[in-house]
């Protein structure tokens, strides 16, 4: 028989210990498969976060270091300037990255790093037992928001990509899913052209990528993506916030 399609070999042979239905997996084989294509298992470094994403290092048969919470960007940051010929890239998560980190991504996305963060949107703290998180939608409920989040208490949910889009450092920013398999396949493009878009040395590059939580949201894995194609891409749309080009962001 002609194999069509094989596991990458840069995924461990391990359990994932993701809940059902969550986007956390197929993100983490799309990374192996993009790294794998691109020849880079021996110069890639993840920075692996606190929250769903901290057993990376169980999974990924590249070098992960772990990074204390919210401080992922400023890790790769260090790393990346120590080691620039090496492909460095921090895995966080929406609490992570918007919330407990968002000077380290801001200021290195300003001063156009040129590191790559892999941001997973859920729109709640997912590890801790689904609190709201800085992207969390109104009237969203959460365990800590139980008749939905309200603008006047906690603000509007923040939008990571437009935000960074103004810094004239960030030289790549888009937003996918992972809630369908033609989404998938443009997340892994947006994956490809941001690594690639760091070893060519243009500055700072982010992938935001909208990712089903359904036992933090109370819905069945179905219902869990079609969701965030009915609301929450609403508010989170999906598309290239900015991409320059030629030249440096820098």
């Amino acid at each position: 028989m002609k194999t069509i399609h094989s596991r990458t070999r840069l995924l461990k042979e391990a359990h994932f210990h993701y809940c059902p239905g969550c986007g956390h997996g197929i993100i983490n084989r799309l990374l192996m498969e993009v790294i794998e294509e691109m020849d880079l298992q021996e110069s890639a470094i993840c920075v692996a976060p606190a929250g769903c994403g901290m057993l990376l290092y169980n999974y990924f048969e590249i070098d992960v270091i772990e990074s204390a919470h919210g401080r992922g960007a400023a890790v790769a940051t260090g790393i990346k300037r120590v080691l620039p010929q090496n492909l460095v890239f921090s895995y966080q998560g929406d609490g992570d990255l918007a919330a407990i980190g968002t000077a380290e991504g801001f200021h290195a996305a300003n001063r156009g790093e040129n590191i790559t963060v892999i941001f997973v949107n859920n729109g709640v703290y997912g590890m801790t037992g689904g609190q709201m998180a800085p992207t969390t939608l109104l009237d969203q409920v959460t365990t800590t928001t139980p008749t939905g989040r309200n603008s006047d208490l906690a603000g509007h949910p923040v939008r990571i990509c437009e935000v960074f889009a103004t810094l004239d450092g960030a030289c790549y920013l888009e937003r996918v899913a992972v809630n369908k398999p033609a989404a998938v396949v443009k997340a892994k493009r947006a994956i490809t052209k941001a690594f690639q878009r760091q070893l060519d040395g243009r500055g700072f590059s982010l992938v935001e990528i909208l990712s089903p939580c359904p036992v933090n949201w109370k819905m069945t894995p179905h219902d869990a993506c079609a969701w965030i194609d009915e609301v929450v891409s609403k508010r989170f749309p999906l598309g290239v916030a900015k991409d320059v080009e030629d030249g440096s962001c820098s």
